[in-house]
């Protein structure tokens, strides 16, 4: 995490540029928005750009400049990069690519960013490799394109990696006021959460939204968004590049559960940042938390004169984290009198046609709509065409929202439910007002769900720091499950008497010892059960015997008492992510683990809170409660050694791996829980 003040950089008031064309374009776009400050171009030829003096070189510039645009080739980047920096300068924009991001193309790539990281020192860089920012509360830019951003007093920011995605985001005909528009390249030395950081303190700034093409600096995510709960200033993320390893994973059920995005997202929830999937959901998600910070609740009340908008409404929001209350009895007496007999009361309503068009009712209609206690109001609205239909009556109707919305002090929006059926002057008009003008029925759902869960986050007490631990060297190897449950018993859990034996002869004599029934497993074997590696109920010597004598397994044998039919079967593991580190698996286990796709990520560490919410999100927690008159589970006993488990992943997280604990069998209240296989990959 940087800890170099942006400032000057993002708040210029004097601007350089260097280069041709594209610094031509910069004073361009800053002409444009009206920029107030000073600009010097700087050009070893030009004695003017734009009715502006050039000035031949850096030393020649009247003072050092708050923010500096650098638009000329990689190598002569380095060299003005270092001639700001000694002279006291705020911050440079390195437009220029070829640097790390294109070690594949250019063999100094990497070579060359380690220059320009020192040749910056202290003075803080965007990019390389970016088109740089447009702040439109001020009109300062250091941008070399068309964009489609018009001063605002106050707004949103939005932060990419991507410039062409960025220039796209300032397109938006959705009435969003956007503050900010930041690119960082491939963040040589200033990350988006850097940024993010900086322009939270900005006090015009309503929110953030960041399109993410991957995490660097863990650390910064946290102190991020530790500082959006402590300003109530939300950030919302679009994190793409899901992950496929899980599906190619040959070790462990566990791999093969807890993928790059799930970890992401995990991560993302416990810090209270949002997730989106889309662009567009970024956009109406943003919207929503300008107007209104996180909701209170997942509630969502929704009017339209229309049964099938009603009916989308409502199938939206299947399997979301949302929710569509029923209407309140004080609610029905006045929505009856004012729409009539004819219209069936709930929610989502169909509030038909029989108010369309008078203000007063459509006014008093959904106030009465708008006090059922939902934290958003929507009503369903597509605006016709403007260049072939008359639309003053559709104009009544969001007065009428409008003017409900201040009658009752609720929060509501008025939704399209095709983004071009929302006219952006109409857009702008209901956001001036505290309307949130939605476009798209998932995009508004989305956010809806967004907000309420940041709103959830921040409720709760702050999460404990990440465990952020720098692996260790050396290779790694993979224990056997004798010795691994040597190793997990010696921690605390709660593991079934077994003895390690290395020829059919010799496990059916320990088996005798340990007393019958037995299970028999071939050691050294990922996935026994798909393998033929696992032997249930043996009852005598001679099953041993012969049981071992059919499996041939060159690593030996595991011989373990049987353990009583359990309640439910769960998996409990932890594996390394490449950018996240080690986090806590909890699924349905046993043979049907990825058949059931019941899992769930939980960061590290983690309480024993932490653990009881997880279990309950799972589908197999019903089972654990008593499905259908079935026994209970040791749910305490669970708890427990699911947390020794987790302390066990933290107390050797600079070596381990990865940890499958599958399953764990979780037996009738009372009778605790049995850890009956497990697999430990560590590094030496």
């Amino acid at each position: 995490m940087t800890s170099r003040p942006l400032d000057r950089l993002l708040r210029p008031q004097t601007i350089a540029v260097f280069g041709g064309r594209e610094a031509r374009r910069v004073i361009e776009q800053c002409d444009r928005m009206g920029f107030a400050g000073e600009i010097w171009p700087v050009h070893p030829k030009l004695d003017e750009v734009l009715g502006r003096r050039c000035y031949r070189s850096l030393s020649d510039l009247p003072a050092a400049p708050d923010a500096a645009f650098v638009g000329v080739n990689r190598v002569l980047t380095v060299d003005i990069v270092r001639g700001l920096s000694r002279a006291g300068a705020g911050g440079a924009v390195c437009y220029a690519s070829g640097f790390s991001e294109a070690t594949a193309e250019l063999a100094d790539g990497a070579e060359l960013q380690q220059a320009l990281l020192e040749a910056a020192g202290d003075m803080p860089i965007l990019g390389p490799n970016c088109y740089g920012l447009i702040n439109g509360l001020d009109g300062a830019l250091l941008w070399p394109d068309q964009h489609g951003m018009q001063r605002v007093k106050r707004g949103v920011a939005i932060l990419t990696q991507s410039s062409n995605i960025a220039i796209n985001l300032t397109m938006q005909t959705r009435g969003l006021p956007i503050a900010y528009v930041v690119t960082a390249g491939n963040q040589a030395q200033t990350s988006l959460a850097d940024v993010a950081c900086a322009l939270i303190d900005d006090p015009r700034v309503t929110a953030i939204g960041l399109h993410v093409e991957g995490f660097g600096d863990l650390a910064a995510l946290e102190r991020l968004a530790a500082i959006a709960r402590r300003s109530r200033k939300p950030v919302v993320v679009l994190k793409v590049g899901k992950s496929e390893q899980a599906k190619h994973a040959a070790v462990s059920h566990t791999a093969s559960l807890a993928g790059s995005d799930a970890v992401a997202d995990a991560v993302l929830a416990r810090l209270g940042l949002g997730r989106v999937q889309s662009l567009p959901a970024l956009l109406e998600t943003l919207k929503l938390l300008h107007i209104a910070g996180p909701l209170t609740n997942h509630s969502i009340s929704s009017m339209s004169c229309s049964g099938g908008e009603a009916s989308l409404m409502a199938d939206a929001a299947v399997g979301r984290k949302v929710e569509f209350p029923a209407l309140q009895p004080r609610q029905l007496p006045r929505l009856r009198e004012v729409l009539g007999e004819m219209v069936a009361l709930a929610n989502p309503l169909d509030y038909h046609t029989f108010v369309w068009g008078d203000l007063a009712r459509q006014t008093e209609a959904f106030s009465a709509m708008f006090e059922g206690g939902c934290a958003l109001n929507l009503v369903v609205l597509d605006f016709p065409r403007s260049d072939r239909c008359e639309a003053s009556e559709w104009m009544t109707t969001a007065d009428a929202v409008i003017a409900a919305a201040s009658a009752t002090g609720t929060l509501a929006g008025l939704l399209a439910t095709l983004p071009e059926n929302m006219p952006e002057p109409v857009a702008e008009r209901l956001m001036s007002n505290g309307i949130v003008a939605f476009s798209g029925i998932d995009e508004a759902i989305t956010a809806a769900e967004v907000a309420a869960g940041i709103g959830e986050a921040w409720d709760r007490p702050p999460p404990l720091p990440l465990l952020n631990v720098v692996p260790a060297d050396g290779e790694i190897e993979t224990l056997t499950e004798a010795d691994a449950k040597i190793e997990l018993a010696a921690c605390g859990l709660p593991i079934p008497g077994g003895l390690q034996a290395f020829s059919p002869g010799e496990a059916a004599e320990l088996a005798e010892r340990l007393g019958f029934p037995v299970v028999l497993k071939g050691l050294g074997i990922a996935h026994k059960t798909e393998a033929g590696a696992v032997v249930l109920n043996l009852r005598d010597p001679e099953a041993v015997s012969n049981a071992a004598a059919a499996m041939a397994s060159d690593a030996g044998y595991f011989v373990e008492r049987m353990v009583d039919a359990p309640v439910a079967e769960l998996i409990v593991g932890a594996t390394r992510d490449p950018v996240f580190g080690l986090s806590l698996m909890l699924g349905a286990g046993g043979i049907l683990v990825e058949l059931l796709e019941d899992s769930i990520i939980l960061p590290l560490p983690a309480t024993k809170a932490d653990i009881h919410t997880a279990i309950a999100r799972l589908k197999i927690a019903k089972l654990i409660y008593g499905y259908r008159g079935r026994p209970r589970g040791d749910l305490e006993a669970m708890i427990d050694t699911i947390a020794t488990a987790a302390d066990y992943v933290v107390m050797n997280a600079a070596h381990l791996e990865e940890l499958d604990i599958n399953p764990l069998m979780v037996l009738p209240e009372g009778r605790g829980v049995a850890a009956v296989d497990a697999l430990i990959r560590r590094r030496r």
